[in-house]
């Protein structure tokens, strides 16, 4: 064997090798980042369930003839607000998913004020639509909660993969960046305020 080929075949083993793992590093991401972008469809399909509902929601209490009108109209902006913020799940950003968050934390909030003041109406609780309504909104909050996880879920191992070394290398080549998780709301931290008033 000449002296010239063995540095040739070392230099196409290690070309070939660092190919093979750039090539396996890509497909692997882009597997992962598919589960991501899955992952976040269902947020928003949980997150859209929500929205149709509460319409239907609205328009079952605005049937009471002295509803309070402010409490509607804070849900139907917050609604409103909620349906425009949308992010594309291959580029997302911390700042996008917060903004994204507080829209979605708006909507809840208002749908709570609204519930609490549907206790002073009592035609309004009897009401089956309304009560059928509310099952399923409630039903629809949990599913939310279980795709925000199984969309945090489906991250980690996307981030394990592109933000551990050597992969951080070439994925900064073929722009893989983290992706952030859910976080709970602004102010979950703080303990719930409870009052009862039976009068």
């Amino acid at each position: 064997m000449k002296k010239w080929l063995i540095p040739v075949i070392i230099i196409v083993v290690v070309i070939f090798g660092l190919y093979r793992w750039a090539v396996g590093f890509n497909n692997n991401a882009v597997k992962l980042n598919e589960n991501v972008s899955e992952a976040w469809g269902n947020v928003q399909t949980s997150y859209q369930r929500r929205n149709d509902l509460i319409g239907n929601l609205v328009n079952t209490v605005k049937g009471a003839a002295d509803f309070e009108r402010k409490t509607l109209t804070d849900v139907i902006e917050a609604r409103s607000k909620a349906t425009q913020t949308t992010i594309d799940p291959t580029n997302i950003t911390p700042e996008q998913l917060k903004q994204f968050n507080e829209a979605q934390g708006g909507l809840s909030s208002a749908l709570s004020r609204l519930l609490v003041t549907v206790e002073r109406y009592p035609e309004l609780k009897a009401n089956e639509n309304f009560l059928k309504l509310q099952d399923e909104l409630t039903s629809t909050e949990n599913t939310i909660q279980t795709a925000r996880t199984r969309y945090n879920e489906a991250i980690k191992p996307f981030n394990n993969h592109v933000k551990t070394f050597p992969n951080s290398i070439l994925a900064g080549l073929f722009n893989f960046d983290g992706k952030p998780y859910f976080d709970a709301e602004a102010g979950a931290e703080k303990p719930v305020d409870v009052e009862f008033d039976f009068n």
